[in-house]
């Protein structure tokens, strides 16, 4: 039996649950891949991850799966994205004593530009042994964190600056990650991704690194269900996260007045709480550079009633949003493999996309949905109008995007896949260890 060492970002919600801590809504990838591993008699699965407040480490057992929680350090007066800029004593201490105690065969780090995932390939000291699993890829996110904003946006002042800094502030952050990402790098033997940007990218960083290609698996329950015109509301248009600049809300609200003037019931609902919100002296002092630009945008184009924040939404209810949804669309500035857009086409929701990253790769343009350049809002009403103005056209895209996304996120074609790039690893291992 194999012993497989991941090192995540997050617990996966069953772990989380057995913890009492809360359970991620990010990564159900990971639980997919867990479950289908977990029932797999020739591997041996433990998972290790940071917990903040703790020194020690943390240990438990869900099924057949173990865990083990280290230290994640809190800096104070920072926010927590910032704390994983930095490690501690604890957590080398900590990342240590799980290598130890597990001693794995092979070690699959999820997410580069974590302190603790190049803590973890340093300690484990075993590059031929060590796997990376591309997600996104900060030190090449960071050049595209600010795309379209106006330079007297980026710079402008909000009190939440104090502690996350301005927008420029931010993007030298988003850098400051990618640092440790390089370095880890640097440091495997392995990576896995899925698109040509992401072996392109990886493999300019590191030459020398193999470069394995396996697809993700998705969140259970979109697995099931289908998109049709006749149940959606008609002309509306959703988004999945829009916290950051990255995921494109910009070019969304920019899109809006071109498609109010064809459409005028057209309606924007936005995944996630409302960043835009100061109806209280908490959210004033609470809102962000990004927010308030975002919330002159809204002002500007005069879309006060004509975009929604959802709130927080569970699996379910995004699955329901998907659905009731005309179009589906993800403008970002930059993506690897966007996971909305696998979820939306997984149902046959008819998507439109910014031609960012690896999206090609997911979504052929004109088939099964519409790609265009990221930096044009223009193009994204044409296409948003578009699937609008012809229902048989939306239902030929959605129809053509599921079959695809049910090839590309394939339970057990994937699970197929990951399991021959562990034994194929293991098999090389083990016969440079008899020369």
């Amino acid at each position: 039996m194999k012993k497989i060492l991941w090192v995540c970002n997050v617990p996966i919600p069953r772990i989380a649950n057995a913890m009492n801590v809360t359970a991620p809504n990010i990564c159900g990838w990971l639980t997919g891949f867990a479950n289908s591993l977990e029932k797999n008699h020739d591997i041996d699965l433990h998972i290790c991850f940071p917990l903040m407040g703790i020194k020690e480490v943390k240990s438990g057992k869900v099924g057949n799966l173990s865990y083990y929680a280290f230290s994640q350090p809190k800096v104070m007066g920072i926010l927590p994205a910032e704390d994983q800029l930095h490690t501690s004593p604890e957590m080398v201490s900590n990342i240590k004593q799980i290598i130890e105690t597990v001693k794995p065969d092979i070690l699959h780090i999820f997410g580069t530009e974590y302190p603790h995932s190049l803590v973890a390939a340093e300690e484990f000291n075993n590059p031929l042994k060590t796997i990376v699993n591309i997600q996104g890829l900060t030190s090449f996110y960071w050049m595209h964190f600010n795309s379209g904003i106006p330079y007297s946006d980026l710079k402008r002042f909000a009190i939440s600056n104090i502690a996350r800094g301005n927008l420029i502030k931010q993007s030298e952050k988003l850098k400051e990650r990618g640092e440790f990402e390089i370095k880890t790098l640097r440091k495997v033997g392995h990576v896995i991704g899925r698109t040509d940007w992401d072996e392109a990218c990886t493999t300019q960083v590191n030459p020398d690194v193999e470069y394995h290609f396996c697809n993700e698996s998705l969140r259970d329950s979109f697995y099931t269900g289908k998109w049709s015109y006749e149940d959606c509301e008609k002309h509306s248009i959703f988004m999945s996260q829009a916290a950051t600049p990255i995921k494109g809300l910009q070019f969304m609200l920019r899109s809006m007045p071109e498609i109010l003037r064809a459409y005028p019931d057209a309606h924007l609902y936005v995944a996630g709480n409302d960043l835009t919100r100061t109806d209280s002296l908490y959210a004033k002092l609470k809102i962000s550079s990004f927010a308030k630009y975002i919330k002159k945008l809204i002002r500007e184009n005069d879309l006060e009633n004509k975009v929604t924040f959802t709130g927080s939404l569970t699996e379910q209810q995004m699955k329901g949003r998907f659905l009731r949804s005309n179009v589906f669309v993800s403008p970002s500035t930059i993506e690897n493999s966007p996971n909305s857009l696998g979820e939306a086409m997984l149902l046959g929701v008819p998507s439109v996309s910014s031609d960012v990253g690896g999206v090609k790769n997911l979504l052929r343009h004109e088939e099964e949905g519409f790609v265009y350049q990221g930096d044009a809002p223009y193009m994204l009403a044409y296409y948003i109008k578009k699937i609008f103005a012809n229902p048989r056209l939306a239902n030929q895209l959605g129809e053509k995007a599921q079959k695809h996304a049910q090839i590309t996120h394939d339970r057990e074609r994937n699970l197929a896949t990951l399991l021959s790039i562990y034994y194929d690893i293991d098999l090389k291992n083990r016969e440079r260890g008899k020369i």
